[in-house]
């Protein structure tokens, strides 16, 4: 019993680090991981007028979303699902042809190139899989969700200067911790 509740106590600070950060979530995530995770993207497309309509956004096209997850290299493990919206007109030249290549992960592509950023949590916080919505609030079904537990997100902007480039959306795996914590009791 106090293991468990020690476990769950863990669990939740660790994960609130995660969630309230704007620095790279992927580092967090390989620490928690203890391993490098590499980015599989699911789609990566043009959107069409009526979504970015739905954004209230009007010019400053054209906008790309991106939808990929995170995997442990390793154990195979999928650490997190991820959604971003990619406002071409507001991303260094250099930083979009690289996330056109879909090679690597968005943070991992910004610090290789050395681009300088600020970002801004606008949300956070643990919620039913039966709510999980894309950036467009349309329900997405999330690679490793369990109908019985509340997934951690976090949404925020990548900022180039004065505007926005990148929004994002992020549901991570609500086991990675204890995930860890297995791993680490293993080796003793």
């Amino acid at each position: 019993m106090r293991d468990s509740h020690v476990e769950r106590v863990l669990q939740r600070l660790l994960f609130d680090l995660l969630l309230v950060t704007d620095g790279r979530t992927t580092d967090i995530l390989e620490t928690l991981l203890n391993e490098k995770v590499r980015v599989e993207v699911i789609r990566q497309e043009q959107i069409a007028n009526e979504d970015v309509n739905l954004l209230g956004q009007s010019s400053g096209g054209p906008y790309y979303i991106r939808e990929s997850i995170l995997v442990g290299e390793e154990s195979r493990l999928v650490v997190s699902h991820n959604i971003a919206l990619v406002y071409s007109k507001h991303v260094p030249k250099a930083l979009y042809e690289s996330l056109a290549h879909q090679q690597e992960g968005i943070g991992k592509a910004i610090n290789s190139l050395s681009v300088r950023t600020f970002r801004k949590v606008l949300d956070s916080g643990f919620i039913n899989e039966t709510d999980t919505t894309d950036l467009f609030q349309r329900p997405v079904t999330i690679q490793f969700a369990n109908p019985d537990q509340r997934l951690p997100y976090k949404r925020y902007y990548i900022y180039f200067g004065r505007s926005p480039g990148i929004q994002m959306l992020e549901y991570y795996h609500p086991n990675l911790i204890s995930h860890r914590l297995e791993q680490e009791l293993k080796k003793e």
